[in-house]
């Protein structure tokens, strides 16, 4: 996973965000109780992905998933009162407001956003089940969500083999394949 989250900052990067990897959310003792679950470890962020321009951080879950079916769309549906599965930020309205409210103000106390910064949810992934891109980029962007299918993914790392120079994996393997 740690590579495609890499691939992923690296093309974050490429279109002018900001990217910090793996990073952990401190929740007060409050905040964790009002979760449900009191004992919950730190939330950790796959990837936040700041834009200055627009002021916008997308906090981003990314899942390659490239040797299983695929992220399911009836598993970004579900709605739980707890946190519980791989999606929760998605599917526990609570926790996702916790979370991200308790990553603003984290984030705002460091200098790092202001409090006009918007944030945002998003999700990257290497593999939708049956290919169902559009249907779960309908359904996240009706919840504002910031998704990057595996189409996009590969629409950007097609893009890098027509690019100048670059020392690093991705941009390399992508002009020996597609040129």
């Amino acid at each position: 996973m740690d590579h495609f989250e890499g691939l992923v900052s690296m093309l974050l990067e490429a279109e002018g965000y900001w990217v910090r990897r793996s990073y952990a959310v401190n929740l007060s003792k409050e905040a964790k109780k009002e979760t449900g679950k009191p004992s919950i470890p730190r939330p950790e962020i796959d990837i936040l992905a700041f834009h200055a321009k627009s002021n916008i951080l997308i906090a981003l879950e990314v899942k390659s998933l490239l040797d299983s079916p695929g992220v399911r769309l009836a598993d970004l549906q579900l709605e739980h009162e707890l946190a519980e599965g791989r999606f929760k930020l998605f599917t526990t309205a609570t926790y996702r407001r916790i979370v991200l409210n308790a990553l603003r103000a984290e984030l705002i106390s460091v200098g790092m956003i202001n409090d006009q910064t918007e944030v945002r949810l998003g999700l990257a992934c290497g593999n939708i089940y049956k290919g169902l891109s559009g249907e779960v980029r309908n359904y996240l962007g009706s919840r504002g969500i910031f998704f990057w299918s595996p189409e996009d993914i590969k629409g950007r790392l097609t893009a890098l083999a027509d690019a100048g120079y670059k020392n690093d994996a991705a941009t390399m393997v992508a002009k020996m394949l597609l040129r």
